[in-house]
């Protein structure tokens, strides 16, 4: 395994499971073990964004995610 992998997914490419948020190791892995689902307001709040623009960013992932599904 290179050391660009996640060791938590084994990925080759650590960029998926990257965020900004050094108390969790920046891994959404870490993330997710130590806080379980977390609601938007909780998301917002760790990245410095307001709740708003954060369900704008998730109806548009979802959007995309049904997009990719029909297909």
């Amino acid at each position: 395994m290179s050391e660009d992998s996640c060791p938590h997914c084994k990925e080759e490419n650590r960029s998926r499971c990257w965020i900004d948020y050094p108390e969790d190791d920046n891994c959404i892995h870490v993330a997710i073990s130590k806080h379980g689902p977390m609601t938007l307001a909780e998301v917002a709040k760790r990245l410095n964004l307001s709740l708003v623009r954060v369900s704008q960013i998730e109806k548009a992932a979802l959007k995309k995610l049904s997009k990719r599904i029909k297909l």
